[in-house]
């Protein structure tokens, strides 16, 4: 696969040494419904972007308020290594918004597609180019530099399209976008029109490819690979509707597949994602590409197996390479190293027996729908630790009833050296009863008293394993705790006894011997 991949780079002809990336989480990214970031959010996004290494980052669209303007001129105050740019329409007062940010770098845009025209701005074809080139030769004239969109190109007739384009070349912009307004590009068509469009014109080309039929990073792609030498992309895909092209997706894609240059500090790609997400609110799907909860994480038995030899058999990409981390999940398609690999990052070691107890009790857990946490694991694993080496006794059967009108009732089947026996008895709960038929049962082998009981929720959520550790004697100096993990807390309660029960009856055997 890698073999054939690297191959076809040999055909990335037209890929220019330098793709710049050109950030608009903070204007077309702020525009997702119901997201409003403050001033101080926009400044601290700013800031990673910055570390991260974007090009350009697209600071708002100064004319619309004045918060707009503070962030603008607080952000171009810091003095980043970014390009501070400023949205503006063809008009001239948004022009004098940006420059009086102290902004150096405009993006200026018209609709220009039939619907454009006729329903939104009411212009004709002549008219649209005339306020394209004036505003172009009004923010020239004030020492900006200029990039241009001729909004929904992709909906605009070629020809038209081609005549704007070259208009304001001619009129000296720096830079021209081509944004895919409604997300309607398939890749070969995006790879075709900025193929296209290269052939016509002498102005660097960027692309700003919107996310609606979940092909924005994939066009974004075509269009760098038929000669685009920047693109637009917000932080986790945000913005209007389904969003934007990914810039970690875009920027991984190069570097990892396309085997790109990138100028950027791949390392602060989900410092940058999780502060977005979090601000915005816009929580990402676990299995989002490079910044996903599940991105780098492994459950499958064959898989984590895989990995702990060597992480490129089921991973593209190390996770340190994004700034994430790998993590081994356990659930009921977890394998022996898996559970094995994560006690010993817990410094736990288990016998062989021990571990083929807890890898049972995690797969018991997985096939009832848990997800089974690290300390999930770790309750568990010292659950197996504290058992006896010997079962003297073991827990064949367990029925409880309990509730307002009855008095709690704890039926007990245990295996005492060979031998069956139960028994059902009372207690002030069913715990307590539980209790009381084990003490009534085992009292022909050793007596004991409950010295200490404690019990612990391990995570939250009413299926959360509860942890129960107990300590009893014996009446003649003897001591021993028990410990067991169970999501069924009266069943956990009673196998820790048990546990302790059954060190008791060790230590006098071996008193007797």
């Amino acid at each position: 696969m890698r073999e054939a991949v690297y191959k076809m780079k040999e055909d990335y002809k037209n890929i220019q040494d330098k793709i710049s990336v050109f950030d608009t989480t903070l204007r077309d990214g702020e525009q997702s419904p119901g997201v409003a970031l403050t001033i101080d959010e926009k400044i601290e996004i700013a800031e990673k972007l910055d570390i991260l290494g974007v090009d350009k980052i697209e600071i708002g669209f100064p004319i619309s308020s004045e918060g707009e303007r503070e962030t603008a001129k607080r952000v171009k105050s810091l003095g980043l290594n970014s390009t501070i740019c400023g949205l503006a329409r063809t008009v001239e007062k948004d022009i004098d918004a940006v420059l009086d940010c102290d902004l150096e770098y405009v993006h200026t845009f018209i609709g220009t597609s039939p619907l454009h025209r006729d329903y939104k701005l009411k212009l004709s074809k002549d008219k649209v180019k005339e306020k394209a080139v004036n505003i172009i030769e009004y923010s020239k004239d004030h020492g900006l530099k200029v990039e241009f969109s001729a909004e929904d190109a992709t909906r605009t007739e070629w020809g038209f399209l081609k005549e704007i384009y070259k208009e304001v070349e001619n009129a000296g912009v720096d830079m021209i976008n081509v944004p895919d307004t409604v997300g309607i590009l398939t890749p070969m068509d995006a790879k075709s029109l900025i193929y296209d469009l290269k052939q016509e014109l002498k102005v660097p080309l960027s692309t700003h490819f919107h996310n609606d039929f979940g092909l924005a990073v994939a066009n974004t792609l075509m269009g760098i690979e038929a000669g685009a030498e920047q693109f637009h992309g917000t932080v986790n895909g945000i913005g209007e509707r389904a969003g934007n092209a990914s810039i970690e997706e875009t920027i991984m894609t190069l570097i990892s597949l396309y085997n790109h240059p990138m100028d950027v500090d791949t390392t602060k790609i989900f410092n940058v994602s999780d502060f977005v997400s979090r601000v915005t609110g816009m929580n990402l799907s676990q299995n989002k590409a490079i910044v996903g909860k599940n991105a780098f994480a492994h459950e499958s038995g064959i898989h984590v197996h895989g990995i702990m030899e060597n992480a490129d058999t089921y991973e593209p990409i190390r996770p340190e390479m994004v700034g994430q981390t790998r993590r081994i999940v356990l659930g009921k398609q977890s394998g022996g190293h898996a559970i094995e690999g994560k006690l010993k990052e817990f410094n736990i070691d288990l016998k062989e027996n021990q571990l083929k107890a807890v890898l049972e009790h995690v797969k018991s857990l997985g096939d009832k729908g848990k997800s089974i946490t690290d300390d999930d694991l770790k309750a568990i694993a010292l659950s197996e630790m504290n058992r006896s080496d010997k079962k003297y006794v073991e827990l064949l059967g367990l029925s409880v009833t309990s509730g307002d009108s009855v008095s709690p009732t704890a039926t007990v089947r245990l295996l005492i050296d060979g031998e069956m026996k139960e028994k059902a008895r009372r207690g002030v709960g069913p715990v307590d009863a539980a209790l009381n038929a084990i003490d009534w049962l085992v009292k022909d082998s050793t007596s004991f008293e409950l010295e200490q009981y404690h019990i612990e929720a391990i995570n939250g959520g009413t299926n959360a394993l509860g942890e129960v550790f107990v300590m009893v004697s014996d009446g003649e100096g003897n001591d021993a705790t028990g410990r067991s993990a169970d999501e069924d807390i009266i069943q956990a309660s009673v196998q820790a006894v048990l546990n302790a029960v059954n060190k008791l009856l060790m230590i006098k055997k071996e008193l007797n011997n």
